[in-house]
């Protein structure tokens, strides 16, 4: 707990000191911040010593270098304050200093196509000074032409691990067909032609003798030793000698999955000169099997020294340096390419696609394409992601320098509009050839440059840039700068912007006394009211010469007014209608009050009959102050008075259908109202819905006419509308017969439920009957019979039940003095299922 509030302590006074830094003016060769301008309120300009500070305290104020503009005893800071305070105080406007930024177009050749692409200017204007005053937004118009047959250099950088062995059978015979396809958009286009493996450590690669030889699985087939980069072939327009030089390619091998594609693409990027760029539209096309190793990985392989962003190629095209330095990070990549004005384009297999698509996010102006199984479809996929590409128009812009703030908004030809945030850039789609898009620029600067800054801005994949010259307007350009002034006391001060600005040992407004005088209780006598023993300048300035010099918003000769008291409507000084003096609001025209919150207007007050407040309330600040009884805006409402339905229900009942209560009298009681019948009208809420006497439902809307009359719109009535009672019989009928129908579905399905179980009991039944074979007449032996008609000796166990007589008898069988068997018959009772002795 002790620490936690040590910490909220320190919060606390860092916040109230970064408030207190807001509010300083800066001194010379020291910057200010703004909050943003937008945000700030009427009366955000303070006051301030000098015409540079006033210019840099706010972009809303101004300085006024008139001579003697500011009152016995004023403070010469009240000459900085909103134009409108300074006219409206007596400035004239030709002594007002109030400087805003500016622009300067310096360079704007138009827009052209160009021969076949060459020369082409699609970026203008070329080159702008801007000179910013801190605070204050400029806006600046940036035009960008898409040309027809703009030149393009592509490089191949091709994964040759393993894998890609049959991807590169196909690409040997790529150039031709290749070349023939891009010159159908363009007329200048070069091709060349890189690869990669990884890097040649463990455990990226094998590092046994053999395996770095010939990392193959295989000894009879062609394979070359690992590496990490290797430039093959320069940027040429020759279809030949890429077949040529691809042809002499073969794959080779690496041990874990992702490859070391990062590596290629960073030194292609940065070795421009071997690679051959010029600078036209550039195209990267990036094919692979397989994700990528990025930062970190190679601490895998004990490499932990960062890229150095530097380019490593040998006079072989190998990047040397790989196994010192690690895999590049995704931003590093981003950078480089950026950079260098590369558009990549990643060719790559579908298991792989949705990592790519999203490093795709990451990499501005990039493209992603699905390559077949043995990249036969490379050259369609190759055409798709440059006509995708060279259609975005992507604007963007080197770094800012500290204090400058952008943002964009691309007009791109259509009703829509993108409209980016701080800092982000600007984007148009689908930009078709010879179209023309608009990007506005806006800048604001929030401190002083030390020196012109250079902004330079490009559309990402062409060469062009915009240049903008930055400067900032920190200062004031007083016309009346004079050396030893005969205002400021004959010479004993210098003048600037209005203001004497003393020579050493004078002081005073005018430099008209001498710092020695300063103690001089005579002096003093003359910033004290007479007998008054309390501070100089009522505490609120101090005393020069014998006259009070007053702080901030104080005025008057002993500093006892302060213009800064007045009271505040809405958080604004006198409510932003008029100026404060002495305490007080002096209001502009038609505007009253203490803090002139009071508009003068009665139009808010005017009820539609055309009295003020309907009668009831009269009218204070373009507000209605009801009686007692009486509310609503326009006083029209009391708790015991009757709605407009209410009050006109009779007259559109007697009027519309001859009914109800003033149905003998409607012409004389309603003859301040007009009925008329509407026919099929659209209801809504501002429609009344009432009942007549017979309970019939009608409405009707109330609409107020000049004059103080009311028109009546009514709806007719319906034939046959009241069906309530029907409409419950028939109700609480469906519900019964629904009932009934439900009582009646459940007895039938219990029913047929019954009678199925009860034939399967039956037919269960007759199953368990013996067979005729087994039985005779319908005997059933469920146990022996004991017949007594044996021998001597003879027990039961020692005969066998053979069959049942017709007659129900046991038909025994049972052995005879040892020598053989004897059959016979004895009598059995069989009852209730079970045989007993006879």
């Amino acid at each position: 707990m002790v620490a936690l509030s040590m910490v909220l302590v320190f919060l606390l006074v860092l916040s109230r000191s970064e408030s207190e830094l807001d509010t300083k003016i800066s001194s010379p060769g020291e910057a200010t911040e703004w909050e943003d301008p937008y945000l700030s309120l009427l009366g955000s300009c303070q006051p301030a010593p000098s015409c540079r500070k006033c210019i840099l305290s706010h972009p809303s104020c101004a300085w006024c270098k008139q001579l003697n503009f500011t009152a016995s005893g004023e403070a010469e800071a009240r000459r900085c304050a909103r134009r409108e305070e300074l006219l409206a105080r007596g400035c004239p406007p030709g002594e007002l200093e109030e400087p805003h930024g500016r622009q300067e177009v310096l360079q704007d050749e138009p827009l052209s196509q160009g021969a076949r692409g060459e020369g082409a200017i699609q970026l203008a204007p070329q080159r702008v000074r801007v000179t910013l005053r801190p605070g204050e937004p400029q806006q600046l118009r940036v035009r960008f032409l898409r040309a027809e047959g703009y030149p393009v250099d592509l490089y191949y950088l091709m994964d040759l691990s393993y894998s890609m062995k049959d991807d590169l059978e196909f690409v040997r015979q790529l150039g031709h067909a290749l070349l023939v396809r891009l010159q159908e958009v363009t007329h200048s286009v070069r091709i060349g032609f890189g690869s990669f493996v990884d890097k040649t450590v463990l455990p990226f690669v094998s590092t046994v003798p053999s395996k770095l030889r010939h990392p193959c699985p295989t000894r009879l087939e062609r394979c070359q030793p690992p590496f990490s980069f290797h430039h093959v072939l320069s940027l040429t327009g020759d279809a030949k000698a890429f077949e040529r030089e691809v042809g002499r390619q073969s794959v080779s091998g690496n041990l874990d999955s992702p490859e070391g594609g990062f590596d290629a693409i960073l030194q292609a990027a940065l070795c421009q000169e071997q690679i051959g760029w010029r600078n036209v539209s550039r195209l990267l096309v990036f094919t692979s099997d397989d994700t990528f190793h990025t930062a970190g990985d190679g601490k895998l392989g004990g490499i932990f020294m960062p890229s150095d962003g530097h380019c490593h190629l040998d006079s072989n095209g190998l990047y040397s340096r790989s196994p010192e330095f690690d895999y590049p990070s995704v931003g590093q990549v981003a950078q480089t390419l950026s950079a260098a004005n590369i558009q990549p384009i990643f060719a790559v297999t579908s298991a792989t696609l949705p990592v790519y698509q999203e490093l795709s996010k990451l990499i501005p102006k990039s493209a992603v394409g699905e390559l077949s199984e043995n990249s036969s479809n490379v050259v369609q996929l190759i055409m798709d992601a440059y006509n995708s590409l060279s259609s975005t128009v992507t604007l963007e812009h080197s770094p800012l320098p500290p204090g400058v703030h952008i943002s964009y908004e691309s007009q791109c030809g259509g009703p829509e509009k993108r409209d980016g945030e701080a800092g982000d850039r600007g984007q148009c789609d689908y930009v078709r050839i010879n179209q023309t898009v608009n990007f506005l620029v806006t800048l604001q600067a929030t401190h002083c440059l030390p020196e012109p800054y250079l902004l330079r801005f490009r559309a990402l994949g062409f060469s062009e840039e915009l240049t903008v010259e930055l400067h900032t307007l920190c200062d004031c350009n007083c016309s009346d700068t004079q050396l030893q002034a005969p205002h400021c006391s004959d010479g004993q001060g210098h003048l600037q912007c209005g203001v004497c600005s003393c020579v050493p040992g004078r002081v005073g407004r005018l430099c008209e006394c001498s710092e020695a005088e300063l103690s001089s209780l005579d002096l003093e006598s003359g910033c004290r009211a007479p007998n008054e023993t309390g501070p100089l300048c009522s505490g609120k300035g101090w005393c020069q010469c014998g006259r009070c010099s007053c702080n901030g918003q104080s005025s008057g000769r002993l500093c006892e007014c302060d213009d800064a008291s007045c009271e505040r409507h809405e958080g604004i000084l006198c409510g932003g209608f008029g100026r404060c003096q002495c305490g007080v609001c002096h209001c502009h025209a038609n505007r009253m009050g203490r803090a002139c919150e009071c508009s003068g207007d009665m139009d808010g007050c005017v009820s539609p009959e055309g009295g003020l407040c309907s009668g009831h309330g009269h009218c204070k600040c373009n507000r209605c102050q009801c009686l007692d009884g009486y509310y609503g805006a326009l006083c029209d409402q009391c708790p015991g008075c009757k709605t407009p339905c209410e009050r006109y229900r009779d007259c559109a009942e007697c009027g519309a259908f001859g009914t109800g209560p003033l149905a003998t009298n409607c012409s004389m009681a309603c003859a301040h109202v007009n009925v008329t019948l509407a026919f099929a009208p659209i209801l809504d809420d501002g429609w009344c819905k009432e009942r007549t006497l017979d309970n019939q439902l009608f409405f009707f809307l109330v609409e107020d006419e000049a004059g103080g009359r009311v028109m009546l719109r009514v709806r007719p009535q319906e034939k046959g509308a009241e069906h309530t009672q029907a409409i419950v019989l028939g109700c609480v009928g469906g519900i019964v017969a629904v009932g009934l129908g439900l009582v009646l579905a459940y007895r039938l399905s219990v029913e047929i439920y019954d009678r199925r179980e009860y034939s399967r009991f039956e037919k269960e039944r007759q199953q368990l009957n013996w067979k005729q074979s087994d039985t005779q007449e319908g005997c059933f032996l469920m146990q022996p019979c004991f017949p007594t008609s044996l021998g001597v000796g003879v027990t039961p166990s020692m005969y066998t039940i053979k069959s049942l007589t017709s007659d129900c008898s046991c038909h025994l069988l049972y052995p005879k003095a040892k020598t053989g068997c004897e059959t016979g018959v004895a009598p059995c009772h069989l009852r209730a299922g079970k045989g007993s002795q006879t």
